[in-house]
């Protein structure tokens, strides 16, 4: 089994958790390939040996990985999104930062969930993305994402406004600071901090959530994710961001942005005791009342 390892930050702490899990794929009789500046990194801080494979492309997940195993935050878990792609290689999130909701097993239960794996006791929970198509082709190869994109003033105070058409049908203009395009699984992203719903992955829809909308009666909308969504934006700048997954890009007042979802989906590896509900009542305390 040739299992993909990719990790940001390394540090004196969280070096140990990388040397745990080579350990623990090694001893399964497993191979494990580093992302290459991870492995210089290793190298330097924790003294692996500097016989293993590396990786460094997406194209590279098409000639016979197995697994990839994130180990960080729910940043690191996104930038792993693009390096699997289309691939259909499954993820597993492995959390060493704070949150976790999208890297949610615990830094503690590393061999107990690689052994599960080794098991085959979990199951594939399909991810939605969305691809965008932007004037000038703006994020090239990478337009897609996995929890949302936003479309926002960049160095003004004032408000910009959004105009939003589904299936180029008029949906709304919002008056705001800007506007969030998400999929269920970003509904608990920045969607959720700019009052979005919290959907459950595995609903076909895309949540459109305005960012500090002025008018009181402006809420977000659910639509089938088989609509496409059409943007743009003006204001008193000439240029306004444009973000996937927190990769921003510069794009021109009246520039069509079209939002459609990717055709493809990721499969993350989930398993019976670590679901969906479990991780929003426990990492964000949703529905907790200390009064019962």
């Amino acid at each position: 089994m040739r299992v993909a390892i990719y990790g940001r930050k390394i540090n004196k702490q969280t070096s140990a958790f990388f040397v745990e899990v080579l350990k623990h794929i090694n001893d399964f009789g497993w191979k494990a390939i580093l992302e290459e500046e991870l492995k210089d990194q290793l190298v330097a801080k924790a003294g692996i040996s500097t016989s293993y494979e590396t990786f460094n492309d997406h194209k590279d997940f098409h000639s016979g990985f197995d697994l990839l195993i994130s180990l960080g935050g729910d940043g690191t878990f996104l930038k792993s999104v693009s390096y699997i792609r289309d691939s259909g290689v499954p993820i597993m999130g492995i959390n060493t930062g704070r949150l976790g909701f999208l890297s949610n097993i615990s830094k503690d239960h590393i061999y107990d969930k690689i052994a599960q794996v080794r098991m085959k006791q979990f199951e594939f929970q399909r991810r939605s993305l969305l691809r965008v198509s932007t004037p000038g082709d703006l994020f090239g190869e990478e337009n897609f994402a996995l929890n949302e994109l936003t479309l926002q003033k960049k160095d003004t105070s004032s408000m910009v406004t959004v105009h939003a058409y589904l299936d180029k049908k008029f949906l709304n203009s919002y008056w705001a600071d800007g506007l969030i395009v998400a999929t269920p699984t970003g509904s608990t992203a920045y969607s959720l901090s700019c009052g979005g719903p919290i959907i459950t992955p595995g609903c076909q829809v895309h949540i459109l959530t305005p960012i500090a909308p002025h008018n009181l009666n402006v809420r977000p909308v659910v639509v089938p994710d088989h609509m496409s969504i059409s943007l743009s934006v003006e204001g008193r700048d000439r240029s306004y961001l444009l973000s996937l997954d927190g990769v921003s890009k510069q794009i021109k007042q009246g520039e069509e942005v079209v939002v459609t979802k990717a055709e493809f989906m990721i499969n993350v590896i989930k398993f019976e005791d670590n679901n969906f509900l479990d991780t929003i009542r426990n990492k964000m305390l949703w529905g907790i009342d200390t009064r019962n």
